[in-house]
């Protein structure tokens, strides 16, 4: 990234200048702005550094002139301080404090960064010349020893030698996982400015123009810009990206209302293969179903226990649905029935179902079609096609979570038509915000179940974190039925996880229709991109459009037990951020449209990042795209860790799974060729919008 040193402006310049930066630093010693300047200036999307030298405040801030040289000092920190705060508490994205502060100062600048989210810096500058390499590397310490989130470290060059020193430092602190920024000023350290983003600098220093720069040796920013990208394209939005309906919510949705009584209208529809599918089977059960652009009206069957007499249910390719089917069919029909499916659907082990089944005495077994006859299969895990044959028995059961929460949804959904009370009791419970999905749609329709989640001391301490979460509780009243109901469909945080990537990494993107209050789990992707250090931004309140833009990103840690399906899009993110990223919960990825763990870890290989699973772990060494450009074309009189170019573009296989395609097509952007993929068309299983709306995106550049 190239931050690009505002000074000397007025608040409105500022903003105007601002247009066309990246990112910048704000010289809030050398621009003359008012506290409520300060907080126009940093309430802009572009990720801004507040910078205030407290040597340059008690040399130009005029009130200061006539006061003695100790009162002078003593001052001019009290203004950088209240200066440096007050970006903070505005929305400064990173806050650079100089290693020379007082000790109180940088503590008190320090904690208002770590309560506002923002990045602390600690800076030392030699103008004079170059310390030796241990001296510079005991300053890299002293600033850590201080707080420092990232190390500035910054000297006058006069001779190759000194530069060689610094850059130096970059291997030394990639071992010791530090995060660095250092070059060199002076013309003989101008090439090193550039040079840093190859050893993996967040960003680089660069002026306004050639007249305006800060320090001797700076460049102008769009010549140093032209040097890291060349030619590279970055993606824009013109008009705001809308996003589909999330199937987690449609599907629950259309069948709640298919077993409601009365006319239930639902808004906000986009199709896809298992949305359409959701509203097949909502047919094959009886109700009455009308689709009219994003209106879905259904008409109930009313539905009640034994109250069914079909034999047979196609899914589709649905997981989600087959699953939810299960119990509810075994609730509903007085005798067997028959699923069948299609696709990857048939591949696709079901593990776990039959034991849950069993755990209320229902019978659920895998079938073998052959000369025209239906074979049972006592095989585990579940396969479709299977059969089904209920009731389920109402009481108490204890079941186990940890193959994810499907069938649970099902289970929640079915055993409110029972003829008497239950409880079920789920052990380590997986994708957690999906029954809460379940729940919140079933609330709409009339029925209610109560819930507790339970765990162990940290799950306490944490106020409810669901990754801590050791099992849960629901107690469900028999005899209930399902009303009909008008609400309004959620967008798909899964869909929209693919463009917010694209334009953490590759630009800028602007996504519509989304709910940042919604229960789905992979709402998450906000989290992540946060903590990778994306900049993102909503206006209008929670359903407001979300925008998303290039920042430095650094490796992340998250479990993704909750949210699978975002873990392909997140081995992307985590190439192009510097670091070592962590991704667990790889244990959940078997049983999707491919083996996905596997499938991802192929798709890195080929594509040149460096990855291994480890125990429950995805573990990814990433660059950022700067480092990539550079790695192959700057010269080095440095060793360092090797850095591959950009990702390897080819022929890639999605495994005819749906998340594989949506990921490649974003790794594209950031490929050294074009990627071509086997199976596109998969896509249609979530999003057959999604071609389209990539090709929107990639077609506008910045």
């Amino acid at each position: 990234m190239i931050c690009t040193t505002i000074q000397n402006k007025t608040a409105e310049q500022i903003l105007e200048a601002l247009e066309g930066c990246e990112m910048a630093e704000i010289r809030l010693d050398r621009c003359a702005l008012s506290a409520r300047d300060i907080d126009d200036v940093f309430t802009s999307d572009v990720p801004l550094v507040a910078t205030c030298r407290i040597s340059e405040v008690a040399r130009s801030e005029p009130s200061l002139q006539d006061q003695p040289d100790s009162a002078r000092e003593i001052k001019a920190m009290q203004i950088a301080e209240k200066r440096l705060v007050r970006a903070i508490e505005a929305g400064a994205r990173y806050v650079d404090v100089e290693l020379e502060a007082q000790k109180q100062m940088s503590k008190r600048v320090r904690s208002a960064a770590h309560e506002n989210g923002t990045i602390f810096i600690r800076s030392y500058h030699d103008f004079e010349g170059t310390d030796s390499y241990e001296a510079l590397k005991a300053l890299v310490e002293k600033c850590r020893y201080h707080g420092a989130d990232i190390v500035k470290i910054v000297t006058t060059a006069h001779s190759a030698e000194d530069v060689d020193k610094v850059m130096a430092l970059y291997e030394w602190a990639h071992a010791e996982n530090i995060d660095l920024i250092a070059f060199c000023m002076g013309e003989a350290g101008r090439q090193s400015r550039l040079d840093c983003l190859k050893y993996g600098a967040p960003y680089t220093y660069a002026a306004l123009s050639a007249e305006e720069a800060a320090a001797h040796g700076q460049w102008p920013a769009d010549e140093i810009c032209k040097a890291a990208y060349g030619s590279f394209g970055f993606i824009n939005t013109v008009d705001p990206l809308v996003m589909p309906v999330s199937k987690s919510f449609a599907q629950r949705a259309i069948i709640a209302a298919a077993l409601a009584e009365g006319t239930s209208y639902l808004h906000g529809y986009t199709p896809c293969g298992d949305n359409e599918a959701a509203l097949q089977v909502a047919r094959n059960l009886g109700a009455k179903v009308e689709v009219n652009g994003t209106d879905v009206t259904i008409k109930g069957i009313s539905a009640s226990l034994g109250s069914m007499d079909m034999t047979e249910l196609h899914v589709g390719e649905s997981g989600l649905l087959t699953r939810m089917m299960i119990p509810v069919m075994a609730q509903l029909c007085a005798g067997a029935v028959a699923f069948t499916g299609e696709k990857t659907l048939l591949n696709r082990p079901l593990t776990g179902a039959r034991e849950i089944m069993e755990a209320f005495e229902t019978e659920c077994q895998s079938v073998q079609i052959a000369t025209g006859e239906a074979l049972a299969m006592t095989c585990d895990p579940l396969r479709v096609p299977l059969t089904v044959k209920g009731p389920l028995k109402a009481g108490r059961a204890e079941i186990s979570g940890k193959h994810g929460s499907q069938l649970i949804s099902g289970l929640l959904m079915a055993l409110p038509f029972a003829d008497r009370n239950s409880s079920v009791i789920v052990k380590e419970p997986k994708s957690i915000p999906y029954m809460f999905i379940t729940l919140e749609v079933m609330k709409k329709f009339g029925i209610k179940v109560g819930n507790d989640m339970l765990g162990g001391p940290d799950f306490l301490e944490s106020g409810g974190d669901w990754s801590l979460c050791t099992e849960m509780v629901f107690k469900i009243k028999g005899g209930q039925k399902y009303r009909a109901a008008n609400i309004n469909l959620e967008g798909d945080w899964s869909a929209a996880a693919n463009f917010l990537v694209a334009g953490a990494l590759f630009g800028r993107a602007e996504l519509a229709s989304l709910d940042t209050t919604s229960l789905q789990a992979d709402l998450t992707i906000m989290d992540i991109l946060m903590d990778a250090g994306a900049s993102l931004s909503q206006l209008d309140g929670d359903k407001g459009n979300i925008t998303v833009q290039r920042a430095p990103l650094k490796a992340f840690r998250v479990d993704a037990s909750n949210c699978p399906d975002l873990f392909p899009i997140l081995a992307v993110l985590a190439a192009f951020c510097q670091g070592t990223s962590r991704l667990a919960g790889v244990g959940r990825l078997a049983n999707k449209e491919s083996d996905r763990a596997k499938a991802i870890l192929e798709m890195l290989t080929q594509m040149g990042v460096k990855a291994i699973i480890e125990n429950d772990e995805l573990v990814i060494e990433g660059h950022t795209l700067a480092q990539r450009l550079l790695s192959s074309v700057i010269p080095s009189n440095v060793e360092g860790p090797a850095v591959p170019g950009l990702l390897k573009g080819g022929a890639y296989t999605s495994h005819h799974d749906h998340r594989m395609v949506m990921a490649l097509k974003v790794a594209a952007l950031g490929a050294d060729g074009p990627i071509t993929i086997d199976d596109e068309s998969c896509v249609s299983k979530s999003f057959p919008q999604f071609h389209d709306i990539f090709a929107s995106l990639a077609a506008n550049t910045l």
